[in-house]
């Protein structure tokens, strides 16, 4: 009955001395595992102690009475093991328990655990119970709304979390708003290589009894803590089962988890957990959140797996326990033995090799449907009645994005045309085809979703303002609200495709590829994860558009897998509170509206473009421009060809629908032939008005539909695309640059109303570039091969729309950074954007600032700053006038690369090249195809074959036949703008432009929106933390926040 293994049972050599006996009373599955073995090996190097595993036979079918004796016991819960009987016999013989067995009843129920953590003061999620139990209805109120729950009057909004009450049960569901796509994320108990799945489903479940809790956003990763007495706790990282539900593998089928140092904090919070459920051993799950660490599960007896320095560690622990505890009654001779602190070595920098620090992009969402909008103004009660319950006169503005908002704007709208149908002379002053497209547009899809379409309503006290004598005599002065209709504008699945592709590209910008992803080029930044060195925050506006490009991109940056919804939720950060990706039309300067009066009133003239109109269009003589004016001619002329062009399309579209052969056709993205007509239609509406002028603004519109339908609707075979959408971005070409500012004040004045406060965000984002005691670090004794393990590269993405890429290009190019007359390599830089005439889809701006180790702190030359850009996805044309730029990180001059090692390192690390990079000593080969190709992985990344050096590879694919009729337009490589700055001349220019004269108009808006700006350069690596609080900030203070897993920093 007793089973005993030679491989583990250890007698000591003096002979049959009296040995201490610990029994290890764990189903088999346990008690054979691989991390088990590994530790009882090493306990049963103790010369007293002598290890007995019970047979599963035995703790099943005997009685306890029979199981073997043991001075000490090691006995743990799990599926289908006898608690009661391991209960009884510690009744029986009182061994001394590692685990306590009792508290092992209240770690099976999530209800018991949450009590008894807010009972020692361990932080937790916000969270609720909900007891389906008809002995407590006060505890299993539960209402349920399309955006939150309310739970026993808690309200919880979407993101939520809902866990099962048992622990056992592992079927934990996370629910997303409507306004990030909805649905849920299933997690459960990993099967193969899946942790979880998501669905579509957004109701929470009517049966069982559980815990609801906020939703805490760690960044996609979890940590595990594993204690071994209240003294030792081991942290290892994950990727969150929440999200993309793959699990992370490795050549042996391992789930991949990577050790991390637990904050002084942590390891108070460690000690508490394994004293309050009496659990020596004992393992818990931390979420690092917003600058605080939660516990959200305590796990009971649980090892670390593949690791042998916790084996050690732990075996040792658990010995010393035993010892410590038994040796004296057993007249044992034993004391603790001391020894010296491990000393972590790390390899040093040297040569000329230079230490990616920080990469800050600004980057423009991927290809989308083409945006539409309609405007009314309403009268109704019903809509004063649904403003009033919103809350819209307190600004006088109100913004309807959520289902239930639109479901009761598409009730009025219902109920209005049904009153115009019933009864002809009925009081309704809304015009009917309006609330016709109204309703249209709200029914479309089938399901509402905040992402797609979204309201504005303006309260105007005295009516909205009329252009002309006709109007001025029915004008009513009474008030009425503005209805402003936006829908359209979606990240199409080409979009998608581009983002994603580009994040997988973005990778190799990173130096590295060691271990495990050594030959692999890309790999680097997977790896910068991999050891917790990577600080990585990406921002988004609040469009829907751009949100999901910003969850594709991160997906192909992180090798991540699945739905865009959980990546949405748990990596991209909304930036519209604070202004920095946002712009609101109505808070633009007078600047602005100036600059559309003046080109409205040159592109109304009927005459070819004099040398006048070049000098006051084109005062900056931009290639692009003045080529664009060229074709043009007469812009009268040009836009009486582009309607006739439109007319003729919306003709052959009508007789397309005629015909019954092409009437249900689907076009690219489910659109069907009536909406396309619709959107053409309205455009020949509004483009010329009835005296015959042409409306300048809806130029960009045209330009857009017609660039959409060259590119996915081009099965079509409709006559004359191609020469409207050469005519209309020829037109377009003058328009949309020259909406930023005509000359180069105009320019700066509307730039820094867009972009000011992400220009001094910028600045902050270069200048932390210190150490932090507090940022969660790399384990030393894991760091082999990776410089300076307690440093981060900080990555900063900046995901936004045309307005703040134009902005901020103008502020770089007009702002003063460099004179063109002094430095060649900017006049050519200048030269190139000049050339360019469309900031396309997912258009970059890329700022990489790296450290030269071995320069003084305090030199300029420590620091050295890079801008580089890509004018984003190329066009429908030719690439015959596309402009050439001078390649990614060209040479800089009298820089050379060493390869000579530390002769201080203590390790062999030919096969594990240091985490930085060399400038190149010639320009970089810009290779035009992505080495990136699907169904072929190798761990986390897929490539095409090995490559022996770095090289930027750009996305460069075309996908024919998408969706039956569409391509993905390749992306142009980023080209360098300038590669020898130093972050002297960065930070002044920056502050130059942070600290620059603006209008009192626009002085308002940034007083809430100001960020600081150091009054003097120092880099602050090189301050004490005390100097750093010093520093001085002009306008406003930040408040440093420190969170957990990809980021470190919060603003």
């Amino acid at each position: 009955r007793h089973t005993f293994f030679s491989i583990i049972l250890y007698v000591s050599p003096q002979g049959w001395e009296r040995q201490i006996v610990v029994g290890i009373c764990a189903m088999m599955k346990k008690s054979m595992s691989k991390p088990m073995t590994q530790i009882l090996e090493r306990l049963c190097k103790f010369e007293y102690i002598t290890v007995v595993i019970f047979s599963e036979d035995v703790i099943l079918n005997e009685p306890v009475e029979q199981w073997p004796l043991c001075d000490c016991l090691i006995s743990f819960h799990s599926k289908g093991f006898p608690l009661d009987k391991a209960v009884s016999y510690a009744k029986l013989r009182n061994p001394l328990l590692i685990n306590d067995l009792n508290m092992q009843y209240f770690i099976q129920d999530r209800r018991e655990v949450y009590r008894i953590l807010r009972e020692e003061g361990i932080d937790l999620p916000r969270y609720a119970v909900l007891n389906r139990d008809p002995d407590r209805p006060q505890e299993c109120s539960l209402i349920e709304s399309d955006d939150h729950v309310e739970v026993n009057g808690e309200i919880f909004q979407k993101p939520f979390v809902e866990k099962p009450v048992c622990a056992e049960d592992h079927n934990v569901y996370i629910y997303y708003p409507t306004s990030a796509g909805g649905g849920s994320q299933r997690l459960f108990r990993k099967i193969g290589s899946r942790s979880s799945v998501y669905s579509p489903e957004s109701s929470v479940r009517k049966t069982g009894s559980y815990i609801y809790e906020e939703f805490m956003p760690t960044d996609g990763t979890d940590v595990k803590v594993y204690t071994v007495g209240p003294d030792y706790a081991h942290a290892e990282a994950r990727k969150s089962p929440a999200l993309d539900g793959k699990v992370e593998r490795d050549s042996e089928g391992k789930e991949i988890r990577y050790p991390v140092m637990l904050t002084a904090m942590e390891k108070l919070v460690a000690r508490k957990v394994c004293l309050a459920f009496k659990q020596t051993v004992c393992g818990f799950d931390l979420l690092r959140a917003n600058g605080h660490s939660f516990v959200c599960d305590v796990n009971g007896f649980s090892f670390v797996k593949n690791s042998m320095k916790y084996y050690d560690d732990c075996a040792k622990i658990l010995g010393n326990i035993v010892m410590r505890e038994l040796a004296p009654q057993f007249h044992i001779p034993w004391s603790i033995p001391t020894e010296a602190e491990d000393i972590p070595i790390v390899p040093t920098t040297s040569g000329t090799m230079m230490e990616l620090r920080c990469v800050i992009a600004v980057i423009r969402h991927g290809d989308r449907t083409p945006k539409q909008k309609m405007k009314m103004e309403v009268r109704n009660p019903m809509f004063f009645e649904l403003f009033e319950k919103y809350g819209g006169y307190k600004t006088g503005k109100l913004k309807l994005k959520k289902p239930k908002q639109l479901q009761e704007l598409l009730d009025i709208a219902r109920q209005l045309l049904a009153d115009l149908g019933q009864h002809n002379d009925c009081e309704i002053e809304e015009k009917k085809s309006k609330l016709e497209q109204l309703r249209t547009v709200l029914e479309m899809y089938g399901h509402f979703s905040g992402i797609n379409r979204k309201v504005q309503l303006t309260y105007l006290p005295h009516g909205q303002p009329k252009t002309s004598s006709e109007e001025e005599d029915t004008q009513k002065e009474d008030p009425s609200l503005l209805l402003v209709l936006k829908w359209g504008g979606e990240l199409t699945p080409a979009g998608r495709i581009q983002a994603e592709e580009l994040g997988r590209a973005f990778r190799y910008m990173y130096p590295g590829g060691q271990g495990d992803y050594a030959g692999f080029p890309g790999c680097g930044l997977l790896r910068l994860h991999s050891t917790y060195r990577h600080d990585l925050k990406i921002y988004a506006s609040d469009e829907g558009r751009v949100q999901m490009t910003a969850a594709a991109f991160a997906k192909g940056l992180l090798a991540l897998e699945g739905e865009l919804t959980p990546i949405l939720v748990q990596m991209v950060k909304s930036a519209n509170m604070n202004g920095l990706l946002d712009s609101d039309s109505d808070s633009l300067t007078g600047c602005q509206r100036r600059v559309k009066a003046c080109l409205h009133e040159i592109m109304q003239k009927d005459s070819c473009f004099s040398e006048e109109d070049f000098r006051r269009l084109a005062p900056t003589n931009s290639p692009s421009l003045v080529n664009s004016m060229k074709v043009v001619e007469n812009p009268v002329k040009t836009c009486d060809q582009v309607y006739t062009l439109i007319q003729s399309l919306t003709s052959q579209i009508r007789r397309k629908l005629e015909n019954p052969e092409s009437a249900d056709l689907q076009l690219y993205h489910s659109e069907t032939l009536e909406l396309m007509l619709q959107r053409w239609s309205k455009l020949e509406r509004d483009f010329r008005s009835k005296n015959g002028r042409y409306e300048i603004s809806k130029i960009p519109d045209i330009y857009d539909c017609v660039k959409y339908d060259v590119q996915h609707n081009s099965s079509l075979g409709l006559e004359d695309m191609r020469e409207l959408f050469r005519l209309s971005r020829a037109l377009a070409d003058i328009i949309i640059p020259q909406e930023y500012g005509i000359n180069k004040a105009e320019k700066l004045d509307i730039a820094y109303a867009y972009c000011l406060p992400l220009v001094k965000k910028i600045q902050l984002d270069l200048q932390r570039t210190h150490e932090d005691e507090s940022v969660n670090k790399l384990h030393p004794l894991y760091s082999r091969g990776v410089m300076s393990p307690g440093r981060h590269v900080r990555t900063r993405l900046y995901f936004t729309s045309e307005s703040h890429v134009h902005s901020l290009l103008n502020i770089f190019r007009y702002g003063g950074l460099l004179n063109e007359g002094k430095d060649e390599q900017w006049k050519r830089a200048v030269d190139y954007l000049g050339a360019v005439s469309e900031l396309n889809y997912m258009t970059q701006i890329v700022i990489m600032l790296y450290e030269d180790n071995n320069k003084d702190p305090s030199s300029e030359e420590r620091f050295h700053v890079e801008l580089h850009f890509s004018p984003g996805v190329k066009g429908c044309e030719d690439e015959e006038n596309v402009p050439l730029g001078f390649g990614f990180r060209p040479a800089s001059v009298g820089v050379r690369v060493s390869t000579q090692r530390d002769p201080g390192s203590l390790e062999d690390l030919s096969c594990d090249e240091p985490d930085c990079i060399a400038l190149l000593s010639e320009p970089a080969r810009i290779q035009r195809r992505s080495p990136l190709i699907h169904k072929c992985n190798t761990g986390s990344m897929e490539v095409r074959q090995k490559a022996k050096r770095l090289h930027l590879l750009y996305l460069c694919v075309s996908v024919a036949g998408f969706e039956g009729c569409s391509m993905v337009p390749s992306i142009h490589p980023l080209e360098t703008l300038h590669n020898s700055l130093s972050l002297k001349q960065m930070d002044e220019f920056l502050t130059d432009v942070s600290d620059a004269d603006i209008p009192p108009a626009l002085s308002t808006i940034l007083e809430c929106q100001s960020q600081p700006s150091v009054d003097n350069y120092l880099p602050e690596r090189v301050l004490s933390p005390a100097a750093s609080l010093r520093c001085k900030f002009r306008r406003s203070s930040v408040v440093k926040v420190h969170c957990w897993g990809f980021l470190c920093w919060s603003w």
